[in-house]
């Protein structure tokens, strides 16, 4: 009997401990990165940008066309029926094409070309560009940018994740930070709290003067102020901290208090390497230097206006069935080469094109340059604020000791009446705000290490 009252007990109690179990930060990364509308509003553009990848691949379609012909007055009464199917070349200016022609009845001798045989004429044929429009082409270009697009997208995702991530770890510390402070300040009320009860005794015996205990009730007041005012900090926080914490829906959930861990999160950046502190594969750079293979790709078009065209065109056609008004002439199969040539006389717009693109090539290699030197200051100037924030860790630790330890022995001395009640109290709150600032120097540690970490581009502890 007494063993399945334990179970049940366990089975009630667990999931309120499971509930209550601190809120780390990898949750709320998680669930960031999961349900953060910037995110997803990052994600639709990328698939924006894969839509319009698609489209470009639209010019390298397979076309079918089709026309009819008829003479309903005249002297002559012929029809004809043409079909034809043009695959564009992916490593070429040119196509290739089949079609299918059959005609019935008279043509003007103008006009001989509109006779096949019975059954129709059959024919296949291709065009190569052999200068302009060899090597690249609008289509390609188009294509090749659309490409570069996505992968722009795809960029700006990353860094907009990374921007997110960084915030929901500044706001998530905050709330830390701030459920520490409403610690301290709640022990520091409560020592005053304990001692009043202890100090009414006093008074009721005599051994102490009743103003003691007005005293320390103005000072439970003023303790009680400083906790108001931290609760109202810790409630900001936790709904900043909503903005980034959601439940499976997506919508904000603000954390309880009861949901605080004890300490802000351990982080710790990766070494870094003096030498490659600008990684070419940062979200910011990799973006410049894909814009920088757009401008390319522009330029190598813009050049290409600057080759004369040259076409080669070679076709083959055979008439198929029995002979028909146009005679045997059409039966043999045929052959067709032919070149046709244009060259600009004047190419101020290519010239125009060109020096465009490299005006727009020198401004991206400026900003790229800019960039690199403001990721290596930034990048130095964050590892200076990790150590040196680590250090003042230290220093507060031990302030906080040493001020916890004098506290102490003044609470003893005021409890064998060897202490006045104006000291003790000034001992408990040196006390207090020395472990304020060893919280206030604890969240600059994690804040310089959660800055250095999204400062290097860090995915794994970024929660992406």
């Amino acid at each position: 009997m007494i063993r399945r009252l334990v179970v049940l007990l366990l089975v009630l109690v667990a999931p309120v401990a499971a509930g209550a179990a601190p809120l780390t930060l990898d949750e709320v990364l998680r669930s960031s990165a999961q349900h953060s509308p910037a995110i997803i509003e990052a994600l639709a553009r990328e698939r924006a940008a894969s839509g319009r990848e698609l489209s470009a691949n639209g010019a390298f379609d397979l076309v079918f066309e089709a026309e009819a012909l008829a003479r309903p007055l005249g002297y002559y009464d012929g029809v004809g029926i043409e079909g034809k199917v043009t695959s564009p070349l992916r490593d070429n200016g040119g196509n290739l094409y089949a079609g299918y022609r059959v005609s019935r009845g008279s043509f003007a001798p103008y006009d001989g070309k509109g006779y096949t045989n019975e059954l129709g004429e059959l024919k296949v044929g291709a065009l190569f560009s052999l200068m302009r429009d060899r090597l690249v082409d609008e289509r390609r270009t188009a294509l090749g940018i659309a490409a570069a697009d996505v992968e722009l997208a795809r960029l700006d995702r990353e860094l907009v994740a990374v921007g997110v991530q960084r915030r929901a770890m500044a706001a998530y510390q905050q709330w830390v930070a701030a459920g520490n402070r409403v610690a301290i300040y709640r022990e520091l009320l409560g020592l005053a709290t304990e001692r009043q009860t202890s100090i009414d005794r006093q008074i009721a015996l005599g051994a102490r003067p009743a103003i003691l205990g007005v005293e320390n009730r103005q000072n439970i007041v003023r303790r009680n102020a400083l906790l108001v005012r931290a609760e109202q900090d810790l409630a900001v926080a936790a709904n900043a901290l909503s903005f980034f914490w959601r439940d499976d829906l997506g919508q904000p959930r603000a954390p309880e208090p009861d949901r605080l861990p004890d300490r802000l999160p351990n982080l710790r950046p990766v070494g870094l390497d003096p030498a490659n502190l600008v990684r070419p594969d940062r979200p910011d750079l990799a973006a410049i230097f894909t814009r920088l293979d757009q401008l390319d790709a522009r330029l190598r078009l813009a050049e290409n206006q600057y080759e004369p065209r040259l076409d080669l065109r070679v076709e083959a056609s055979k008439d198929i069935g029995a002979v028909g008004l146009g005679g045997p002439t059409r039966t043999p199969t045929e052959g067709f080469v032919g070149l046709r040539f244009a060259v600009p006389l004047q190419r101020r717009q290519a010239q125009g094109r060109i020096a465009e693109v490299k005006a727009e090539q020198e401004a991206l290699q400026a900003r790229r340059h800019l960039l690199e030197d403001q990721i290596q200051v930034e990048v130095k100037g964050l590892a200076v604020q990790v150590e040196a924030s680590a250090r003042l860790v230290t220093l507060a630790e031990e302030e906080s000791r040493l001020s916890a330890s004098m506290a102490d022995a003044e609470r003893r001395r005021f409890t064998l009446g060897a202490s006045d009640f104006i000291v003790v109290n000034l001992r408990e709150e040196a006390a207090a705000d020395a472990r304020l600032r060893l919280v206030d120097a604890q969240f600059r540690e994690s804040a310089a290490n959660a800055e250095l970490i999204a400062a290097t581009i860090d995915l794994r502890q970024l929660g992406l």
